[in-house]
């Protein structure tokens, strides 16, 4: 028995030895979690652009758990504050960038060329580089089929369109809008008010109101903050929200909301570079792909309207409904497509107007 326990205690110094003789640096760590890190326009607050984005990293969050830590900076302008932030964050190990908004896009490209270890992902952009990427989605989608129900549903044939800046994804909205409540109605007709900016509550409410005493029944928006919705309900007047469910703010007013759904996106793309499989490839999705719908449906619409919209929302999701198809002319009477459908390449620089739009589009930023 004296024996054995001697060469249990020998065994087990051996062992002490050996592992006390193994370097630090040799033994396994857990990896570091990924910092990912997010600028936005505007404040997150409870609804709008800003708030969807939010969403979208807690449910990219959630999915990942420790292998990922996040970090947010909010209310960022957009021009040398962005490029600024967005230099602190890569300076400070964020090894992804999420820019949030479309006027991030040349400070993100500059900055991403000075930290060429860290991911960039720019959305609503058109210009990458080797370690910067663009996503978007395809808002128009949802967006014909807000105006298929607002024609549907408005009395007066008119709706007010409160717009941000004029780049092209703000005049895909606005025309498909038009042309689906014209599918609905014929002679409807989409007023049009710019603000050049994306977040502006008190210029947001007074671009509704200035709308809505031209005679507008129906209020729809390209602006980040619920001002629109409140006008819409305080007015009497009928809401397809934008971005988030307004039904908070517009319980009687909303109509249906255009929604935006990042979690499964952002949760892709961090699993990507996680995985060392991240490319520069941009995205661009739709209804198809979850990243947009048109949610939040009003229970007290027609049971006709419901199945009418449900049809539509169908094909669109399979392809069959083209919001962009042929004839498409403008409102100065030009024909800009005689058949077929527009590709990608004519929706992404739209600078025009279709038929049925009061108003013109501003010289851009």
């Amino acid at each position: 028995m004296s024996k054995n326990l001697s060469r249990a205690a020998i065994g087990a110094l051996a062992a002490a030895a050996l592992s006390a003789a193994i370097p630090v640096a040799s033994q396994a760590q857990p990896a570091a979690p990924l910092q990912a890190c997010f600028v936005h326009v505007s404040p997150v607050g409870q609804a709008g652009w800003t708030y969807q984005h939010d969403l979208g990293r807690q449910a990219m969050e959630q999915a990942l758990g420790a292998r990922v830590r996040t970090r947010t900076v909010e209310a960022v302008p957009e021009g040398p504050d962005s490029e600024r932030v967005m230099r602190d964050l890569a300076a400070q190990g964020c090894g992804l960038v999420f820019a949030t908004s479309f006027g991030y896009l040349e400070p993100a490209l500059r900055v991403a060329a000075d930290f060429p270890a860290v991911k960039f992902e720019h959305a609503g952009g058109y210009k990458t580089a080797p370690n910067l990427n663009t996503y978007n989605a395809r808002y128009y989608e949802a967006r014909w089929l807000a105006g298929w129900l607002a024609g549907r549903q408005s009395k007066a044939g008119v709706a007010g369109y409160v717009a941000g800046f004029p780049v092209p994804e703000v005049v895909q909205g606005i025309n498909a809008f038009t042309l689906g409540m014209r599918a609905a109605n014929p002679k409807a007709e989409v007023r049009v008010v710019w603000l050049n900016a994306w977040f502006d509550p008190p210029r947001e409410r007074e671009a509704a109101l200035t709308l809505v005493n031209q005679g507008a029944d129906v209020l729809t928006n390209h602006s980040g903050s619920p001002a629109v919705p409140q006008v819409a309900e305080e007015k009497g007047v009928l809401l397809l929200a934008y971005q988030s469910d307004m039904a908070r703010f517009a319980p009687k007013a909303q109509l249906a909301a255009v929604t935006h759904h990042w979690g499964g996106h952002y949760t892709r793309v961090v699993q990507s570079v996680l995985d060392g499989r991240w490319s520069n490839k941009p995205v661009w999705g739709g209804m198809a792909d979850g990243l947009v719908r048109l949610s939040a449906v009003s229970p007290a619409l027609p049971a006709e309207v419901k199945a009418g919209l449900a049809q539509r929302q169908q094909a669109m999701v399979a392809g069959q409904l083209l919001p962009f198809a042929a004839p498409l002319v403008d409102n100065t009477g030009r024909v800009r497509l005689a058949s077929g459908a527009l590709d990608d390449a004519g929706i992404s620089r739209m600078d025009w107007l279709v038929q049925g739009v009061a108003g013109s589009v501003p010289a851009a930023r």
